[in-house]
């Protein structure tokens, strides 16, 4: 008996060991100098709550909106238009009084796209069972379908978990394609990209969820799409180096993974309140921005299609929002 206690505590030191270690080897890609070409090109996107478009908010609500949106120039902004259902639908009355905001926005601001985001979260295993069934996937593109004849430019998908290789979500963006038709954009909130081939199922066994992507997912699902956005919250994270390192690496690894002719984006964590997400000190708009500049610069030449993501402009307080100017819209100015 005590031999065996020896070995497991052997066992269990060694594990210590080995992720003191790889947390180690992850703030460490949090360092060096970005380049300066690492900044916005103007390709860059915000969230946005129900109440824009479900009649809570008003034209002094827009008017005050507005002057962060021009100094962003924001090319995309995803519009929270309703949560879908189990059997895939989506309320239309969550988006009944968005003629208003897209009036106001195409008038203000006519190159600005607002698309309207969707989602979903749920619990265990998507490959266990269709995280949204083959009906519920007809349901969801043709709610979609509807949402753009509202008078959005696209939609903005966010469902989650989705397991990697889950062929279920590139076939509703094939189906979503056909129903809001091809000059509608599409928009998917990725997860996060498995920092090692392989690493996603311990993960997966230790934490009883789905948190990663494989690269190859990631590219396959891009091909279905339009736009991808991968998250700058909810990485469990517990350091602020930690954190800063695992950006560096979704930054390399997603740029090496995503076609060109896609727009790739990364969140910024812009929120304070917890129902828009679990809050952690960790996880910052200044950590986020400099992880990503470094990330770009390691992977190599300029990429236009690249940007940032604010999440969520409506709980992003002026400091953030000096952050996010400061460390992406116009660093070193």
């Amino acid at each position: 008996m005590k031999w065996l206690l020896q070995r497991i505590f052997a066992g269990l030191a060694a594990v210590a060991v080995v992720a003191a270690g790889a947390g180690a080897l992850l703030g460490m890609q949090y360092s060096g100098d970005p380049a300066p070409w690492a900044a916005s090109t103007g390709d860059d996107a915000a969230w946005l709550g129900n109440a824009w478009v479900n009649g809570d908010r008003d034209e002094r609500d827009i008017a005050a909106l507005l002057p962060r949106l021009e100094e962003a120039g924001f090319a995309d902004l995803y519009v929270h238009a309703g949560d879908i259902g189990a059997d895939g639908t989506v309320d239309p009355e969550g988006y009944a009084a968005a003629g208003r905001f897209l009036d106001t926005l195409r008038a203000e601001l006519p190159d600005t796209r607002v698309l309207g985001w969707l989602s979903s979260t749920a619990s265990g295993s998507s490959l266990v069972e269709d995280r949204i069934d083959a009906a519920g996937r007809a349901a969801l593109a043709a709610a979609a379908g509807d949402v753009v004849d509202a008078g959005f430019d696209g939609v903005h998908y966010a469902v989650y978990p989705v397991s990697s290789n889950d062929p279920t979500l590139p076939d509703l963006l094939e189906r979503t394609r056909e129903e809001a038709g091809e000059d509608a954009v599409m928009s998917v909130d990725a997860q996060h990209v498995e920092l090692i081939p392989g690493l996603r199922l311990p993960v997966h066994l230790v934490a009883r969820g789905e948190r990663y992507w494989s690269a190859g997912y990631l590219q396959r699902v891009a091909e279905q799409a339009d736009q991808l956005v991968i998250r700058g919250h909810g990485t469990g994270m517990p350091f602020t180096s930690l954190y800063g390192g695992f950006m560096v690496r979704q930054a390399e690894l997603a740029v090496d993974a995503v076609p060109e002719d896609v727009t790739l984006r990364f969140g910024v964590p812009s929120f304070g309140h917890e129902g828009w997400g679990e809050v952690s000190a960790a996880e910052s708009v200044a950590t986020a921005t400099e992880a990503v500049r470094i990330g770009l610069t390691n992977a190599g030449e300029r990429r236009e299609s690249v940007g940032m993501a604010v999440y969520v402009l409506d709980d992003t307080s002026d400091e953030d929002w000096r952050a996010f100017r400061e460390g992406w819209l116009a660093p070193g100015r």
